[in-house]
């Protein structure tokens, strides 16, 4: 399982985006928080296999589990250097998710279990009271290197006169 419980030093390497949004604490919140996320994503010029899907499982569970009434939950994308890191945060630091092995029938249950399949990482970090935020982290794939003057691409060295 690739669930940690204390927030990891993040490496600086390259430019450092960033994303925040507060969404209510509903069905429909975090739909929005999915879609807000892709279109971010898309904006940034990254891969959209993955990350979509766990910003749907963590805001879910952050409008199911998660809610207050009243009180929003934020949903924050960073990328620093080769990793996103998608983190929401809701008020209810005393309820802390927890992966199961929901019945073959069962209707819900297997949110952080799509989690930890297609995160990389993924936790939680309490606090400040009575907060607590749960993140995942997905390496994202190397850009490719810029081609320099046309090199590789078939250019003859010289011309025939």
């Amino acid at each position: 399982m690739n669930r940690e419980i204390a927030d990891p030093e993040a490496q600086l390497a390259g430019p450092v985006r960033n994303s925040s949004v507060l969404l209510s604490p509903t069905p429909r919140g975090a739909r929005l928080a999915r879609l807000l996320a892709t279109e971010q994503l898309r904006a940034w010029g990254l891969p959209l296999d993955r990350a979509p899907h766990v910003v749907a499982e963590l805001a879910a569970n952050a409008a199911t589990h998660g809610r207050v009434p009243g009180r929003d939950f934020r949903l924050t994308l960073y990328v620093v250097g080769g990793t996103l890191r998608i983190e929401v945060t809701d008020t209810r630091g005393d309820r802390l998710p927890e992966t199961r092995d929901p019945a073959g029938d069962a209707e819900g249950g297997r949110g952080l279990v799509l989690v930890d399949a297609l995160a990389d990482r993924w936790g939680v970090t309490p606090g400040p009271y009575p907060r607590k935020t749960v993140w995942a982290e997905i390496h994202l794939p190397p850009e490719p290197a810029p081609s320099c003057c046309g090199a590789g691409r078939g250019l003859s060295q010289g011309t025939r006169g």
